[in-house]
């Protein structure tokens, strides 16, 4: 494997976040909502090797709950609203967020692993 030509982790990364394949940029990594296909539609990858598991969802929860925490504490301290007031809007907040960040993070994992060549993504270049 030591004369297997590197792959970018920067330009993977960016197409995973963006949802798309981490080799050519342009097809569609996932397949509904998180879902990641066997092969890239466009150039014909296979991505079925990914091994992103739990790790997406453990990242999402960790960025959301660092972002959002000290927002509550900041909007509490400074216009003490309703508390039910407050929970409903960053629950929305909350829930909204994870929603947005779930796929891209799992993009980026699956990027992260193909260009390094993790999980049987070097089997073949």
């Amino acid at each position: 494997m030591s004369n297997t030509p590197q792959r970018d982790l920067k330009p993977a990364l960016w197409h995973g976040w963006r949802r798309r394949c981490p080799n050519c940029g342009s097809g569609p990594m996932l397949k509904g909502y998180l879902k990641v296909r066997d092969t890239c539609t466009v150039c014909q990858e296979e991505l079925h090797h990914q091994r992103a598991d739990d790790g997406p969802a453990y990242v999402t929860i960790l960025i959301v709950g660092h972002l959002m925490a000290p927002l509550i504490l900041i909007v509490f301290e400074t216009y003490r609203p309703d508390p039910y007031v407050l929970s409903a809007i960053f629950s929305v907040g909350c829930v909204g967020l994870s929603l947005y960040l779930l796929p891209r993070i799992k993009g980026a994992f699956v990027a992260l692993q193909w260009a390094k060549r993790m999980h049987g993504f070097g089997a073949k270049s």
